[in-house]
């Protein structure tokens, strides 16, 4: 009887191991299902949003336009111009186009640039320009009608003075 028992015994707690094993198994089994149906409802999502955006990129045919003819005038060579409206200080007075060799906040520092440049047989003057402040004074190199001899005049004068710049003067 004894023998019986033990046997007894031994069955039910050999079953018990396996039965949570198989639960172990089926928890697993049953978490890999629910990730997996997880993925699938993403990209069933991202497939959708995709082609909302496709529906909502729409092309528009489009429409033949007669061509309207521009013409340019006094730009084709692209030359940067600044305008300002300046009052001559000292010098004979601007054409439309002038080349700035120097500004300056100081009066003096100005009418020094200008004699140095009359000394090297330009006819500098000095402008001021007093709707900015500080007020500047300008020293006009060379001044010209025309925008083209102007940025001609800037080019040669920027190997001495890197920063010449156009003014077209209001």
């Amino acid at each position: 009887m004894i023998c019986a028992a033990l046997c007894a015994a031994l069955m039910f707690t050999g079953c018990k191991s396996s039965e949570s094993a198989y639960k172990q198994a089926y928890l697993k089994a049953k978490q890999q299902e629910e990730l997996q149906q997880q993925q699938e409802a993403q990209a069933k999502a991202q497939q959708a949003a995709q082609e909302q955006e496709q529906e909502n990129n729409v092309v528009v045919p489009m429409e033949e336009k007669p061509v309207n003819e521009t013409q340019v005038v006094d730009n084709a060579d692209n030359v940067p111009v600044r305008q300002e409206t300046v009052s001559v200080v000292a010098g004979a007075g601007l054409k439309n186009f002038s080349v700035v060799v120097g500004s300056f906040s100081l009066k003096a520092n100005a009418e020094g640039l200008q004699q140095t440049l009359n000394n090297q047989g330009y006819n500098a003057q000095v402008v001021v320009n007093n709707q900015v402040s500080p007020a500047m004074y300008r020293v006009v190199a060379t001044t010209f009608d025309s925008k083209s001899e102007a940025a001609a005049s800037r080019n040669a004068l920027q190997e001495k003075y890197p920063g010449a710049w156009l003014l077209y003067a209001k």
